[in-house]
């Protein structure tokens, strides 16, 4: 049957018996991180394309009020301090092999990644709470005023605890993929959102053991041989561990604001869906930032001279404590609190 015979309309039952039919060829895409399949095969030997997505989750309270109890196969990938991470499947889409199933339909492979956070903090309630944003400008004034402050009252509290767990070797030591020890060293791993497994969706964290550099704004004109040096590590390290990866297929950012307040670099697949966190406005090149501190003019500082002598644009959420207690105030023309009490609650 040709696409162009007009065949009479099939009953939603016959429709319904094509899927089981269907005999894979071979994937012809996946994208939307893993989200969205393509499959190429056929039907009764004819030539067929199944286009797979994976459905919504029921938002209703009865769902979801047994979500966490019904998951099955739950396999602990990680944990370090509050964050835990795992893959688990639906119980619809697991269960054991019946008498006379084909190979095909064995135990399925799990369906869902799992973070979770626990004892979460407000800030983390605030972060996935759908919120509008807004878009800054941060000048070296309202920064070295206000931001600054705001870093060290979040690091104080132990916002970044879980990092220097992994830098000292107390957790996380088994997913620790390249390490290079001393001052100017650092480590790669696994960000907690990849499967490990599919390479088009790949996104490794590069975390520096160093203490001093907390985001992009510490980065100045004596680290650019650092700042290569560390680059070309971090590509090296992760085309040697997934030989089908070129570096050339590597896209290395920083965030800013970041998550946490020690720096660090994301490493992902070219082909990896954007999103948010590859937006501008959040998200900066590391060649980007390591061409603009070699051109930058060094003035009376030297090689002191850096990211924090230049004024920044991003976005926050407006529920964030950076849009409520210091550029929200300064939109109305007035002077946040003093940067100490920025954060305190």
């Amino acid at each position: 049957m040709s696409p162009t015979d007009h065949s009479p309309a099939l009953s939603k039952p016959e429709a319904e018996a094509l899927l089981p039919r269907f005999k894979l060829g071979r994937l012809l895409n996946q994208d939307q991180v893993g989200r969205r399949i393509v499959l190429q095969g056929t039907i009764d030997d004819e030539p067929a394309l199944l286009l797979a997505e994976r459905a919504a989750f029921p938002a209703d309270a009865t769902h979801l009020a047994y979500f966490a109890s019904a998951l099955e196969n739950v396999k602990n990938l990680g944990a370090n301090d509050i964050y835990f991470w795992y893959l688990a499947s639906t119980a619809h889409s697991s269960g054991n092999r019946r008498e006379g199933e084909g190979e095909g339909d064995k135990l399925q492979p799990p369906d869902l990644k799992i973070n979770l956070i626990y004892p979460c903090l407000p800030q983390h309630v605030k972060k996935y709470t759908p919120q509008g944003l807004r878009v800054v400008t941060e000048t070296p004034e309202v920064y070295e005023r206000w931001i600054r402050p705001y870093y060290e009252r979040k690091r104080d509290k132990g916002q970044v605890n879980w990092v220097w767990n992994i830098l000292e070797g107390k957790t996380e030591q088994e997913d620790v993929m390249y390490r290079e020890s001393g001052e100017e060293g650092f480590v790669v791993l696994p960000d907690l959102n990849w499967d490990r497994k599919t390479m088009e969706t790949l996104h490794v964290l590069g975390i520096v053991e160093r203490r001093d550099i907390w985001s992009v704004r510490d980065l100045k004109k004596k680290h650019i041989v650092w700042l290569k040096h560390m680059r070309d590590k971090f590509l090296d390290a992760v085309v040697k561990l997934y030989p089908d990866i070129e570096q050339d297929q590597l896209k290395l950012y920083v965030h800013y604001q970041p998550t946490y307040y020690h720096f660090h670099v994301h490493i992902v697949h070219v082909a990896l869906d954007a999103g948010a966190t590859q937006a501008v406005g959040k998200a900066i090149g590391l060649d980007s930032i390591i061409a603009q501190i070699e051109t930058m003019d060094p003035g009376s500082k030297g090689d002191e001279a850096g990211i924090a002598d230049v004024s920044l644009t991003y976005h926050v959420g407006e529920q964030t404590e950076l849009w409520t207690e210091i550029f929200s105030v300064l939109k109305e023309k007035r002077e946040p609190y003093d940067g100490q009490n920025v954060g305190g609650s």
